[in-house]
């Protein structure tokens, strides 16, 4: 039941208890205590709203930088993702494989913010060797909830 419980989370972290044992065709009090269970292990980490931030012009940029590091003996990159978690600025940090090390998804007020974050702390870390930043044009999908119709897109509309 966890898994499923999980599961139903994950789409609408909005939903009770109630909503979960009905759908589950469960008890209310094993499901809340299952979820007790989950956020105690950690299997739960947290309950976020998924915001369009785009709705509010200019509420904030978006980035995902490309990190290359050397890691350090008996750390690996553990050590340098802990610092870039520490800032304000990063929202998601992830190990990769490929050109590059870490993906790390960084926000700011302007564009100027976001380059001088990155030029001045990320950039800096002890072992990061180089750094590659894509600004976030536009959000289409995140977190499996698409945040525009295809009826918001006016990219290719032809003026006849």
């Amino acid at each position: 039941m966890k898994y499923e419980i999980l599961k139903l989370l994950a789409n609408n972290a909005k939903y009770t208890p109630a909503d979960i044992a009905t759908m589950l065709g469960a008890d209310e009090a094993e499901v809340k205590n299952n979820i007790k269970e989950l956020e105690k292990d950690g299997f739960i980490r947290g309950y976020k709203a998924l915001i369009d931030w785009d709705k509010f012009d200019g509420a904030y940029v978006s980035a995902v930088v490309e990190l290359t590091v050397v890691p350090k003996a008996g750390l690996g990159f553990e050590e340098v993702a802990e610092k870039v978690m520490a800032y304000k600025e990063v929202e998601s940090v992830y190990l990769m494989s490929g050109n590059y090390d870490l993906n790390v998804l960084v926000k700011g007020k302007t564009l100027q913010d976001v380059a001088r974050f990155v030029a001045k702390e990320l950039a800096t870390i002890d072992s990061v060797t180089s750094t590659a930043t894509h600004f976030v044009m536009r959000r289409y999908k995140e977190m499996d909830v698409q945040l525009i119709s295809p009826m918001d897109d006016d990219r290719g509309q032809l003026w006849v």
